[in-house]
């Protein structure tokens, strides 16, 4: 959630989005509040990443290359300028994220499933943001990271961005479909990696000497993180990943450690067979939370705003596989202490999960005919 003094104009814009709401309102109960669910746009192919504009417009991905602005109006024609992409099985065009110091340098971050001649890779690109009165277009697009090993696999992209309070970027990726990529210490994929906004390695990434890993590793092990967020209440990286039949895992990725998969896992194969050596093994880190079984998690959020108090500091995890927000519960030091499953089916697979300026919720549904959804209290 952004704090600059443009925040208590961007509370008011945002809100003004969900005036005219597509649809009615459904009222909903949950952790003690009643709130009021209301579509705000629909028709997107498959949208996939959403990000807060310091004035209160939204940046929205649809997967199919379409990257378009939430405004008063309405939603945008396709900005100009984006990137080709690999628009099969799971890749395409996937999150956004506008930059910290955007209102000074209309700088956007996207990631997307890159095409090469032996398939696909995740790969991270920067761009200007140009609006005038007629369109939007980005210009001066630079690729800033890419997957060296592309692959002809539809499956696990990972593919969300994280800033750190230093500005550097937390980008993660999948393993590719290939559980023995996650492993290899000299392969970007089944990882989060650590950038800086030029693409460069900051120069206390755990491996930034190293000759015998890449050197913008931040940490391994991971089958397919697709929440990620930095978070303030215990003041580091939170990550939400799927497992395979079970074990879906939150985890608090730190500099150089290894989070097991697919050597150690809380799930099974999706033929029921043993993965690895069991659920824990030596030298490397168990999650601080799983499903089991899955729920197919997607986007990740921590809640802060003033919107609902009673939910300060708590994750909030879309579920593709059953369409539900699931809320943990966490004390002041970010121990998990329960979770609350809500809107279980109400809208369909919801993909991604932002909060606003003004506390309210914000959602994206993951469908042919996708929908942005605004979460509000009425109580």
């Amino acid at each position: 959630m952004r704090t600059s003094a443009h925040s208590i104009f961007a509370a008011a814009f945002i809100a003004s989005l969900a005036a005219s709401p597509t649809s009615a309102q459904e009222i909903f109960k949950a952790g003690g509040v009643s709130f009021a669910a209301e579509i705000v746009a629909q028709g997107l192919d498959h949208p996939w990443g959403m990000d807060f504009l310091p004035g209160g417009e939204i940046l929205v991905t649809e997967r199919s290359g379409a990257l378009r602005i939430l405004s008063q109006v309405g939603l945008s024609d396709p900005v100009e300028g984006v990137p080709e992409v690999w628009a099969q099985g799971q890749g395409g065009l996937l999150d956004v994220k506008a930059a910290p110091d955007f209102e000074q340098t209309g700088t956007v971050f996207m990631t997307f499933a890159e095409p090469g001649s032996t398939g696909a890779g995740t790969a991270l690109a920067r761009a200007k943001l140009v609006r005038s009165e007629v369109n939007a277009k980005l210009e001066n697009v630079e690729v800033i990271f890419t997957m060296d090993k592309k692959s002809g696999r539809g499956q696990h992209f990972g593919s969300r961005i994280a800033f750190g309070p230093d500005g550097t970027i937390f980008l993660t990726t999948g393993d590719r479909g290939d559980g023995r990529r996650a492993q290899d210490m000299m392969d970007s994929a089944g990882a989060v990696l650590r950038i800086n906004q030029d693409g460069s390695v900051p120069a206390d990434n755990p491996y930034a000497a190293s000759d015998d890993a890449l050197h913008l590793i931040w940490s391994k092990g991971h089958r397919n993180i697709q929440g990620a967020t930095y978070d303030p209440v215990t003041d580091g990286l939170v990550t939400v990943e799927h497992g395979a039949k079970g074990g879906d895992e939150i985890n608090l990725p730190k500099p150089g450690k290894n989070y097991g998969w697919p050597v150690i896992s809380y799930g099974v194969n999706y033929n029921g067979s043993k993965i690895g050596s069991g659920t824990s093994a030596e030298g490397l880190e168990q999650p601080i939370f799983y499903w089991d079984p899955s729920i197919a998690p997607s986007g990740l959020a921590v809640y802060r705003g003033d919107m609902f108090p009673e939910w300060q500091g708590d994750l909030l995890v879309g579920s593709l596989k059953f369409g539900l927000l699931s809320r943990l519960d966490r004390d002041e030091s970010g121990n998990i202490l329960d979770e609350e499953r809500m809107l279980k089916g109400a809208f369909g697979r919801i993909r991604d999960v932002d909060v606003a300026p003004d506390g309210a919720i914000w959602l994206l549904t993951d469908e042919s005919d996708g929908a942005i959804i605004r979460l509000s209290r009425t109580d």
